[in-house]
């Protein structure tokens, strides 16, 4: 038995693994397959090249064709009724498309903070008895809870069928808000009475009675009354009797979950999950849905699904790959032809579901994969849409799974998505907060054009950005726009010097804008000195071009690969010595993806940074520019209606510095990386030597000692055989 099917995966996904030379599971896969597999939500912040894509893949892939071989033997259809709970609890159907509930229906959960959403019990009471649950505040927010009929909105209090009471102190029907009680919130737990013998409900905060709330006429008490709540950003826990109350009630009430039979319902809504032909999932309604920030992203996690599931037959699991850059019929097509799992980019994704190609019924798991990616490039609405969209519970009673993953983690926009839209999700942290890997050196070299004055002369250096075109400069001066324009010329002559110092037949070379990677292209193809084999990846190119330059950088075709931050991100591209910052990220997560491109595998790597020692003018596109960038000629200032800002990257650095707690290391214009710095036993590219591995003939220099230990082990054998025969 394989590491892997310890953790419970399938001998046929173990098998492929094994395959793919995979010994052992990662940190991250050993904590968080589990976890998947038990049916929980998972937040994944783990280094780059950690594994995470395993991580996820693995257990959704093994679930998904187990769900299929269900379905195939008939066991998937009308199950839903069984799973939910036989004992009382929140129903599993019947409430808001954001309220998540636990499957013992005992604890629930919106993270919705504009929109109120509800949820009813599984059963109701009626006749003429008195009865009683309890709900507690488990974590901030605003709730009401109380009891309704099945006619009642599930935004409890606001007709005239629900009556709730909430923790600003208020109870509430038909629209109505009333002071009443007291404010409650963390911690508190409410009791909840049902009179239908005076018509009566009444509720008690910490055991305290708060009085009559609402009086029901005979009519309103011949009806049935479920336990009900309504959540905005809130949490609560329930009992309704299977445990003992923290506030007993009267000896007249009973809990809800005692109650005589003749005087229990079932909630209405459950009964019509039942088992039909609409249960079984139609073609283009996948069962997973992987979202990531960019095409090749996109394809290499399709493509490692591809090889995890080279074992798994009958039935067969069905992929696509959803890409803007690729014909929409042909997509269209494999959906409506049967498709299990969608690894997807936001915008086609997007086009397909409004559009109805693409159903969100049968959705079992919502991946984000980068999602710090995906939120810094604006998709944090859709986003939401798609999670409201996507039913918290399947038609054969499963739980939507939402597992969230990224190398940077620990942001402020990933925390608040998670609370918003994850259910009880268990954090599987190992990296804590960003750090550069031991593998990798990171250095800093200034490029400072007040010292170095070498580009006064280069008449045929790299083509700039032109946003000095419409400025006054020369290089006689050190005006600011002349200093800018001296960078811009002196990075280019770096870049090549870096090149050079270190002999670097295979790096990354980051750029911050389209147009900077395109002019850097062209200049490294086109040196007098030395032509370098390059190829550029960015969101201008065409998505085949993007693929075919992407592919040759792996098979070493070339040398260089030249990109914006859209290659920061998850990539793997092995055995990488080399990386190269043109210009600092604006963004100090994307300085550790970056820097996340090498170093991998236990094989060291070097990472140089070129950073201006004076203001930058670059261009800065808004959603203000009418073409977004593309051959727009605006060098205003954006405070004066253009395109362009003042770059300062001595406060990037200083705020990356900030943020990985360290100083990095600045070496001279040179860029001679000290020997002594990493003790002269680095080989970038390879794994780090060992200490004291380089010894020639080390077995015949250890011979002697060797023997010299076996003579003294023989002859401590004889002295306690000596010693042991005289005692005798």
């Amino acid at each position: 038995m394989t590491a892997f099917e310890e953790m419970g995966v399938l001998p046929e996904i173990a098998k492929a693994i094994d395959e793919m030379d995979w010994t052992l599971p990662t940190d991250v896969q050993a904590e968080a397959i589990p976890l998947i597999l038990g049916g929980g939500d998972v937040l994944m912040a783990a280094e780059t090249g950690s594994g995470k894509t395993g991580a996820f893949c693995l257990p959704i892939l093994q679930i998904v064709w187990e769900t299929l071989k269900d379905l195939e033997s008939g066991k998937g259809a009308g199950t839903a009724v069984v799973q939910q709970p036989t004992h009382w609890g929140l129903s599993l159907f019947d409430r808001g498309h954001a309220m998540a509930v636990t499957l013992d229906g005992l604890r629930c959960q919106s993270r919705e903070q504009k929109e109120w959403h509800g949820c009813r019990a599984n059963k109701g009471v009626s006749g003429s008895g008195k009865y009683f649950f309890e709900a507690t505040v488990t974590d901030e927010g605003l709730c009401r809870v109380g009891w309704s009929t099945s006619q009642a909105a599930l935004d409890l209090g606001t007709d005239k069928f629900g009556y709730g009471f909430g923790g600003t102190g208020k109870k509430s029907n038909a629209k109505q808000f009333d002071n009443y009680g007291e404010a409650f919130g963390m911690h508190d737990v409410i009791g909840c009475f049902l009179d239908l013998v005076k018509g009566e409900i009444k509720f008690t905060k910490n055991g305290v009675d708060l009085g009559v709330a609402f009086t029901l006429n005979a009519q309103q008490k011949s009806q049935t009354y479920y336990p009900a709540v309504v959540l905005k950003n809130a949490e609560m826990a329930f009992n309704f009797g299977a445990h003992a109350f923290k506030h007993p009630p009267p000896n007249d009430y009973v809990a809800v979950s005692s109650a005589p039979k003749e005087s229990v319902k079932y909630n209405p809504v459950n009964s019509t999950q039942s088992s039909n032909e609409s249960d079984k999932p139609r073609n283009n309604a996948p069962q997973a849905i992987i979202i990531e920030p960019s095409r090749e992203l996109a394809e290499q996690t399709y493509n490692q699904i591809q090889k995890f599931k080279t074992h798994l037959k009958d039935p067969m699991i069905r992929e696509l790959l959803v890409i803007g850059g690729v014909n929409v019929k042909e997509q269209i097509a494999t959906l409506n032809s049967g498709v299990d799992i969608v690894v997807a980019t936001p915008g086609r994704l997007e086009d397909l579901i409004q559009g109805g190609y693409l159903l969100l019924t049968h959705c079992r798991f919502f991946v984000l994969d980068e999602a710090d990616g995906l939120l810094n490039q604006g998709y944090t609405e859709l986003i939401d849409r798609l999670h409201r969209q996507i039913p918290k519970i399947t038609s054969d009673g499963k739980r939507l799974q939402m597992i969230v993953c990224s190398a940077t983690l620990h942001s402020f926009d990933v925390k608040k998505m998670a609370e918003r839209l994850m259910h009880f999700p268990t954090w599987v942290d190992l990296k804590g907060e960003d750090a550069v890997p031991e593998t990798v050196h990171h250095i800093v070299v200034m490029v400072d054009p007040q010292k170095d004055k070498s580009w006064r002369d280069l008449r045929h250096g790299i083509e700039t950005d032109g946003v000095h075109k419409r400025d006054e400069m020369n290089r006689t001066n050190d005006i600011a726009c002349s200093l800018s324009e001296a960078v811009k010329i002196l990075k280019g002559e770096y870049c090549i010097r870096a090149i050079k110092e270190h002999n670097m037949d295979r790096a990354l070379i980051f750029c911050r804008t389209k147009l900077d990677c395109d002019n850097l292209e062209r200049y490294l193809q086109k040196s007098d000195r030395q032509k370098f084999s390059c190829v550029c990846l960015h969101g201008d190119r065409k998505p085949a071009e993007r693929k075919a330059n992407l592919e040759k950088f792996k098979r070493q075709e070339v040398k260089f690969l030249i990109c914006t931050d859209v290659a920061a991100r998850g990539l793997d591209i092995t055995g990488l010595p080399f990386m190269i910052n043109v210009t600092l990220p604006d963004e100090k997560s994307n300085y550790v993806h970056r820097i996340g491109r090498v170093g991998r595998a236990e094989r060291m790597g070097l990472a140089i940074s070129l950073v201006s020692s004076v203001p930058e003018k670059v261009w800065y596109h808004g959603s203000w520019c009418p073409s977004r960038g593309r051959n727009c000629n605006n060098t205003n200032l954006t405070d004066q209606g253009g395109c362009c800002v003042w770059y300062n990257e001595p406060r990037y650095l200083a705020e990356i510095e900030d943020h990985l707690n360290v100083t990095i290391q600045q070496v001279s214009p040179d860029i001679k990386v000290p020997m002594n710095e990493f003790d002269g036993k680095v080989t970038y590219g390879e794994k780090r030597m060992a200490m004291g591995s380089n010894y020639e003939n080390h077995v015949q220099q250890m011979a002697p000692v060797v023997a010299e230990l076996a003579a003294l082990e023989s002859r401590a054998q004889i002295t306690f055989l000596k010693t042991h025969i005289a005692e005798r």
